[in-house]
């Protein structure tokens, strides 16, 4: 009995994909360092806690929501075959239940944020019913992802200052960019089985030019962060970060390769995906050290 219960919570983990938190940092890096960059160096630890548990649970709940809308595509691609609602060890109506729970979680760290930061959180919601469902119609869920996936980033500030500067919106939009970068790149391995479904992606829409695109989209991450720390004053260091991140991006494009797809790319194309974690990590850390 116990071991069932192991078992049927491992699946309830991987559901909302706490087996897997490269996401979670992806999307919690750039908001702590909003949080930084906000708080002049000196974010509020109360205020870092609340904003942690919100990245982690929205990004759990935004995977619930997407596995549930996207259960009959996914038991049809290699890479997400295996998810509990598409293999059927989860049911949906269990899956929604699951969400319901997620969401009542999620309810008393509205009591720990200001009111504008409350109202930016209330646009956030439509956006992540809306990411699965974009799948279907755009070939830019990559930006509609972007866009709710750092947030935080905008929050983080808003309820640091109780309003929203020109920085805060550069750091924003070169996130977005970077996120249409990496997210292209992860979705180059599906993009066989996505052409078969009718899935839509960046990667369908770019086809063979893909490391074009990536590249501008990298660029333009370096331009807004760029931008970001000019109207924050910041010093070298930060500048300095900002050129190991574009050395980090040119191994990326040059490392990548479109033709591969999840069966042989799992340790080269999903590995340079992986790394953009370290890019997270620099550039939170140089947002604290760009301060001095």
């Amino acid at each position: 009995m116990n071991k069932l219960k192991i078992n049927t919570l491992g699946k309830y983990i991987q559901l909302c994909r706490l087996d897997n938190p490269i996401g979670i940092w992806l999307a919690l890096l750039p908001c702590i360092a909003s949080l930084i960059q906000a708080s002049d160096g000196i974010p509020n630890l109360n205020r870092l806690f609340i904003f942690s548990l919100g990245a982690i649970m929205l990004r759990s709940i935004g995977c619930t929501i997407n596995d549930i809308f996207d259960r009959n595509f996914d038991c049809n691609v290699e890479r997400t075959k295996n998810r509990p609602i598409a293999n059927s060890t989860i049911s949906v109506i269990n899956a929604i239940y699951f969400l319901i729970l997620q969401c009542i979680f999620c309810i008393p760290l509205i009591f720990f944020i200001n009111k504008n930061c409350l109202l930016l959180s209330i646009l956030l919601i439509p956006l992540i019913i809306f990411y699965p469902l974009c799948k279907r119609i755009t070939y830019w869920p990559q930006l509609i992802l972007g866009i709710c996936f750092n947030f935080g980033i905008l929050m983080a500030w808003i309820d640091t200052r109780n309003n929203l500067s020109l920085s805060a919106i550069f750091m924003w939009l070169g996130s977005i960019f970077w996120q249409i970068g990496y997210d292209t790149i992860y979705a180059y391995s599906d993009i066989k089985d996505d052409l078969k479904i009718g899935i839509k992606s960046t990667a369908i829409l770019f086809k063979e030019s893909g490391k074009k695109y990536i590249s501008i989209f990298y660029i333009l991450t370096i331009i807004m962060w760029t931008i970001n720390g000019i109207l924050l004053s910041y010093n070298r260091l930060y500048f300095l970060g900002i050129l190991i991140i574009s050395i980090h991006f040119i191994w990326q494009v040059f490392s990548f390769n479109i033709n591969l797809t999840f069966n042989d790319d799992k340790y080269k194309n999903i590995k340079i995906f992986r790394s953009n974690l370290l890019i997270g990590v620099i550039v939170t850390i140089v947002s604290y050290l760009g301060l001095f």
